[in-house]
């Protein structure tokens, strides 16, 4: 091979492409562009490694127009001219922009015109979410195409492809045992340029048997692939779908679940955004359930900052278990919700007189009444603005005991309310 694994791999058609069926498969978007043969500026996105360059690459070439890359971050406005350059002497040119969202404003004044000129095709890559990262001038122009993960399926199809591809893959036989097909398979992430890239140092680093054969087993992948690739952008999208997938896990009581997203990431390294997850999940789905689990998460959590990683993931492995596990109340939280869509709905309303600073004596006809004066340190008065006087928030949640203790304390002001 005179270039690395993947970049020989690269597809120079739609054929060639791994995975993405749902834009290039048969009578898809992306494939009904190629065969009108007239391409649209678009932008994908998608974690690393799942196939972005490569449609744009095989676009390219399904149509066979001129294809340049260009780095939002890394490349010069020298590097901006010379392809302008080459656009309007070719007169139609692909351009494959990495990390878009990094775009300029002056590197944004120089394409566009461009771009609307019918001179340049830009394909923008990113793993970032483009609505919520990419300047509006340019998303407007664009369409937008998200890609999906690779299944562990498809990243043996690309795995396959290039043990047997003498033309792209190995310029000599490299055998794979089936287990170590599946481990790259699975531990690469989805990611296939990384699951190349481990394959290439794997068969180049083994020797040869008496027949020129490269033979690899489960060990020699392990050995190449020393951590697997699920180290985390803390601010791409995968990074929240983790997040998300923790708090639904452990709302659901699935404690195994909620191991596992914790573990990945944990794996990530990223243990500030995993504990203010943490906090809010025991806030939010345990609540009034089980305060106690709350004082144990902040508390555990402080001590697992103080030590960090990796010994962190004792006391977050004992967090997760407890969150899970623990009985799930999200009755505050609604009541809070309940009570701030009553503010944008009817504004800040008068505080009654007897409540306001100062005035603890009240006026004539509706002094305060101190509680802690009356038995039971309760007495019958009126909180609550008149246009909301009512109102009922909170609706405890019988699944702990101390939520069933405030539902008893509630029913008995309730009752005591009704005879007066």
């Amino acid at each position: 091979m005179n270039q690395n694994l993947a970049l020989n791999m690269r597809p120079t058609n739609l054929d060639q492409i791994v995975g993405q069926s749902h834009l290039v498969g048969p009578g898809k978007v992306l494939r009904r562009m190629v065969e009108a043969g007239k391409l649209f500026s678009m932008i994908l996105y998608g974690p690393p490694g799942i196939g972005k360059t490569s449609i744009a690459s095989a676009l390219a070439g399904s149509t066979g127009q001129v294809f340049r890359t260009f780095n939002a971050t890394t490349d010069t406005k020298q590097r901006m001219k010379e392809i302008a350059e080459e656009a309007r002497f070719s007169g139609s040119l692909v351009l494959l922009l990495d990390e878009i969202h990094r775009l300029n404003k002056d590197k944004q004044d120089f394409f566009l015109p461009l771009l609307e000129s019918g001179q340049l095709t830009i394909i923008g890559a990113t793993t970032e979410n483009p609505f919520y990262s990419i300047n509006p001038a340019i998303r407007s122009r664009l369409q937008i195409f998200e890609l999906k993960p690779l299944t562990t399926d498809e990243m043996k199809a690309g795995i396959q492809a290039a043990l047997q591809d003498p033309n792209r893959g190995f310029d000599f036989p490299v055998q794979l045992t089936s287990e170590a097909l599946t481990f790259l398979s699975q531990a690469s992430n989805g990611d296939l340029r990384a699951a190349y890239n481990t394959l290439e140092l794997a068969a180049l680093s083994t020797p040869k048997n008496e027949e020129g054969q490269v033979h690899l087993d489960l060990n020699i992948l392990k050995e190449c692939l020393q951590s697997s690739h699920l180290t985390l952008d803390k601010d791409g999208d995968g990074h929240y779908d983790l997040l998300s997938a923790l708090q639904k896990s452990i709302r659901g009581s699935d404690v195994d679940a909620s191991l596992h997203y914790g573990a990945r990431l944990i794996k990530g390294g990223d243990l500030d955004s995993l504990a203010r997850r943490l906090t809010v999940i025991a806030y939010e789905d345990i609540g009034l359930a089980n305060p106690q689990a709350q004082i144990h998460t902040v508390t555990g959590l402080e001590a697992a900052k103080r030590i960090g990683l990796p010994e962190a993931r004792i006391i977050i492995a004992n967090i997760i278990v407890d969150l899970a596990l623990s009985p799930k109340s999200n009755s505050a939280y609604a009541a809070m919700n309940q009570a701030l869509a009553d503010l944008e709905n009817f504004g800040s309303l008068p505080i009654p007189d007897h409540l306001r600073s100062g005035t603890h004596a009240g006026n004539k006809q509706q002094p305060y009444l101190y509680p802690h004066d009356y038995p039971d340190k309760w007495v019958d008065q009126d909180y609550l603005p008149n246009s909301l006087k009512n109102r009922h928030y909170f609706q405890p949640n019988l699944t702990g005991r101390y939520e069933q203790a405030l539902a008893a304390r509630k029913d008995w002001i309730d009752k005591a309310k009704a005879k007066t």
